[in-house]
């Protein structure tokens, strides 16, 4: 997979991420570790900074529930609309997480 194609996975997998659920960076690399040889979750957080303005960007929080760092109000914001559980810190993501293996 190329660089590019791989862009491509992790914003159509946030894409797939149904409204009030979050993955964090780490699942969503994982998520497509064995597919693209690729399992950083510092790269996802990277291609999300740069690419992911077009996709649900507020639904991929770290591995603790934290929001997207700089966009904590508007990522709460939309989450509470979503329905998400939320804890004071960021995202209960005992409740929250979602597995693409949900999805099909």
């Amino acid at each position: 997979m190329t660089p590019e194609e791989y862009v491509e996975a992790v914003l159509d997998l946030v894409e797939r991420i149904p409204p009030g659920r979050v993955m964090s960076y780490g699942a969503v690399a994982d998520a497509l570790a064995e597919r693209s040889g690729r399992a950083s979750a510092r790269l996802v957080g990277s291609i999300m900074a740069r690419h992911g303005g077009g996709v649900p960007w507020h639904r991929v929080v770290n591995s603790v529930g934290r929001l997207p760092p700089g966009h904590e109000v508007e990522a709460r914001a939309r989450l509470r609309a979503e329905g998400a559980p939320l804890r004071p810190g960021g995202v209960d993501l005992a409740a929250a997480s979602w597995s693409p293996e949900e999805g099909m």
